[in-house]
């Protein structure tokens, strides 16, 4: 038994248990934390009568949602509707899998991954389980049998394949600089230091990368400014119009998980995962076990840190167009990913993949081309704009006369 609780496979399972189970209780409190930050931002209390501080009211809202009736409407493809939920809130839950937690763990003599699977292709698995969350959005917009849910349903799919795109790029812009897909391996290049105390991480060598990819992991998350698949001033409640009960409580933790790994694989690309500056407890050597307690506590803040960046921008900004929002991916950030993959090419064939300046020169020079280009495109099109009602989609109009009128 102690042979198999200090191997590879005892610490995954053991890990994978205690990673499930932690991740089930932070997606109920990320509503909490949610609401506490959306009253800080409006000046108001937030929750505040269930237990001290209103800690308890997550318990009390997942009790409501195991209570409350379930309906499942007669006209509705009654397979597909129960098994949508099922499928999102199942992508949402495996994706952490490759995320490399704490580093190393001497066990016995012999060195451990605290991780639970460490595949040679861990980038595109996370990339791939990520693209999947998809099919819970589709299958549920069109087995609920309702225009509004289908029209949720062709929007989020829209969104998610136009957003892969410059999430993928993104991603290749660090496969490019790091030579490889594992993210362990990842972490580790990222603990040296350039002229002794910067530390080697990718963000500064590629911040427009990561910028982007920080965007398209809200646009794949389904969060606002990028919520346009819910929105409920014009499609009620989108793709999840008819759910009620635990099943429409899976969608949104669903969505939280999605955003805490999200947060985790941004750390890991480009924040060093659970690398400090400065702090000999996270650095690669450092395998014992309080060393590991404090490598997963750094990647857990800079987690937290991303949560709260999320939450700040739901309660910050207004919600996109449609048109808005596929017109920021295909004329904005594809052209912008695209060009630094090539520069990212281009550095690698010179050999100067790990050269913060000459990558920051490149990323400059493409943030100055870009906003010059975005200038002249707005000042072409002044005076020649049309705003298209927002309250309706906009494939919902009928003539009548010359004038068009959403129905």
């Amino acid at each position: 038994m102690r042979d198999f609780i200090t191997s590879q496979f005892g610490v995954s399972v053991v890990l994978a248990f205690i990673v499930i189970n932690v991740l089930l209780g932070a997606v109920s409190y990320c509503i909490y934390f949610e609401r506490k930050i959306s009253a800080w931002i409006q000046d108001r209390c937030g929750p505040n009568r269930v237990g001290p501080w209103g800690l308890l009211q997550p318990i009390a809202d997942g009790i409501k949602f195991l209570v409350k009736e379930d309906v499942v409407p007669n006209h509705v493809d009654k397979p597909l509707f129960i098994f949508a939920p099922a499928a999102i809130f199942l992508v949402a839950f495996i994706g952490f899998a490759a995320i490399p937690w704490g580093g190393q763990l001497e066990l016995d003599g012999r060195l451990v991954n605290i991780q639970v699977a460490n595949p040679d292709i861990g980038l595109l698995y996370i990339l791939g389980v990520g693209s999947m969350s998809v099919y819970g959005a589709v299958l549920g917009g069109w087995a609920s049998n309702n225009k509004y849910s289908l029209y949720g349903a062709i929007r989020a799919t829209a969104q998610m394949l136009s957003y892969d795109i410059p999430m993928g790029l993104c991603i290749l812009v660090v496969v490019l600089t790091m030579g490889t897909l594992r993210l362990e391996e990842i972490t580790l290049q990222q603990t040296g230091y350039w002229a002794g105390w910067i530390p080697q991480w990718n963000i500064f060598l590629h911040p427009l990368a990561f910028a982007i990819l920080f965007i398209t992991a809200l646009a794949e998350s389904n969060r606002t400014p990028f919520d346009l698949a819910e929105a409920e001033q014009e499609l009620v409640g989108g793709f999840h119009t008819e759910y009620s009960a635990l099943k429409f409580g899976m969608f949104f933790l669903a969505e939280y998980a999605h955003m805490i790994t999200a947060s985790a694989f941004i750390a890991v690309l480009f924040l060093g995962g659970w690398h400090l500056p400065g702090v000999s407890w996270t650095q690669p050597q450092a395998t014992q076990w309080y060393a590991v307690l404090a490598k997963i506590v750094v990647l857990s803040t800079k987690i937290i840190f991303f949560l709260f960046v999320m939450m700040w921008i739901r309660w910050t900004l207004p919600r996109f167009r449609f048109d808005q929002l596929m017109r920021l991916a295909w004329k904005g950030l594809i052209p912008i990913t695209l060009a630094l993959f090539v520069l990212a090419a281009a550095l690698l064939f010179f050999d100067r993949q790990r050269s913060p300046l000459w990558a920051l020169s490149g990323n400059l020079v493409i943030l100055v081309v870009a906003l010059i280009t975005a200038s002249s495109s707005r000042l072409r099109v002044t005076g020649r704009q049309v705003n298209l009602p927002t309250i309706a989609p906009a494939t919902d109009f009928v003539r009548l006369g010359r004038v068009e009128m959403p129905l």
